[in-house]
């Protein structure tokens, strides 16, 4: 090989490793960019947080713009990160479904389903979510995301994702939609709370309160719809801390800081009561862009009986949906 050439493969080997490089640290910027929480977006990548930020900073310097505001309060997105936010969202996608195929290429694996969860699944629900579509489709690989209802809506149509579990009112066009399933959420309350001893509570008599739910910014149209049912039915909080981090919102509510709305908990020191009337309802249902890939009937079928099972969500009948007939299965039934 002579110097020439030497020189050249150099050169191509540093541009690679800086592409990759921006590619990362794209990756964290929208992580950052979802949770709106430095310290939520450092746990959901598995880093610390001090490192994460540096991260940012380096790209914000490499692009010589300011991507968020930050106080001691909040952070929020400049213009500039609201214009970067979807196009770096589309640069990590393509990259991972890039070396999905290769991966897949290298090793003999078969197709690979590009999916997304909201972030408040559950664990258990996951695990059970993953195993089910294992086990229907032995031959096909699993790559699952953790986004809210507006990340998956734009990955969808984008082409990033194949398909979705997301929250409903969506109003993104172009998206067919499985069976919907709903929701009745309770209230969490810390046990020494005056409500505790209640069998059941009415929304109105949360009264005076502040509220902890999920960020707008991830589901926009369930948290308005969330927070018209409140007023509607006498309960306008004092204040509403969004928390996209289940520990945040549980380290809220034991404080007696705000109540939160959700299924049942069994978290030692709180106690969950129905809402009397079940006057909210939370609906959701997998999705996908135009006609359904392969195995998107399997992954639907598999998602709703999990969701149904496990998550105990009940069939919405208020809410008709296009369903997909799923493909044989071999040795489980959804």
């Amino acid at each position: 090989m002579s110097n020439t050439d030497i020189v050249l493969a150099m050169f191509r080997l540093r541009i690679s490793f800086l592409l990759m490089d921006l590619v990362r640290h794209l990756a964290y910027f929208v992580a950052v960019a979802e949770e709106l929480h430095f310290g939520n977006a450092a746990a959901r990548l598995g880093m610390a947080q001090p490192p994460l930020s540096q991260r940012v900073k380096r790209l914000e310097e490499e692009l010589g713009v300011r991507l968020f505001d930050r106080s001691s309060r909040q952070v929020a997105l400049t213009e500039a990160g609201r214009l970067l936010l979807p196009e770096a969202r589309e640069i990590v996608l393509r990259v991972e479904r890039l070396r999905d195929l290769v991966g897949g290429a290298a090793d003999g694996a078969g197709t690979t389903v590009r999916a997304a969860v909201p972030s408040d699944l559950g664990g258990a629900v996951l695990a059970a979510l993953i195993a089910g579509f294992r086990a229907r489709c032995p031959g096909v690989r699993l790559s699952l995301a953790e986004m809210g209802t507006a990340a998956q809506a734009a990955a969808l149509l984008d082409g990033g994702l194949d398909v979705g579990v997301l929250r409903h009112p969506v109003t993104a066009s172009g998206l067919g939609f499985g069976p919907v399933l709903v929701q009745h959420p309770g209230v969490l309350l810390p046990e020494g709370d005056e409500l505790a001893s209640w069998s059941a509570v009415h929304l109105a008599d949360l009264a005076g309160r502040a509220l902890v739910l999920f960020p707008r910014e991830s589901e926009p149209g369930l948290h308005d719809e969330t927070l018209a049912t409140c007023r509607r039915h006498g309960f306008a909080p004092v204040e509403v801390s969004p928390a996209a981090n289940a520990g945040f919102a549980l380290g809220l509510v034991l404080s007696g800081t705000a109540v939160a709305l959700g299924p049942p908990a069994g978290v030692p020191g709180t106690v969950w009561r129905p809402l009397a009337g079940a006057p909210i309802a939370w609906r959701c249902s997998t999705a996908w862009r135009g006609e359904p890939g392969p195995h998107v009937g399997d992954f639907t079928a598999v998602a709703v009986r999990v969701l149904r099972e496990d998550a105990g969500m009940a069939d919405d009948a208020a809410a008709p949906a296009r369903r997909v007939a799923p493909r044989p299965a071999t040795g489980f039934l959804a």
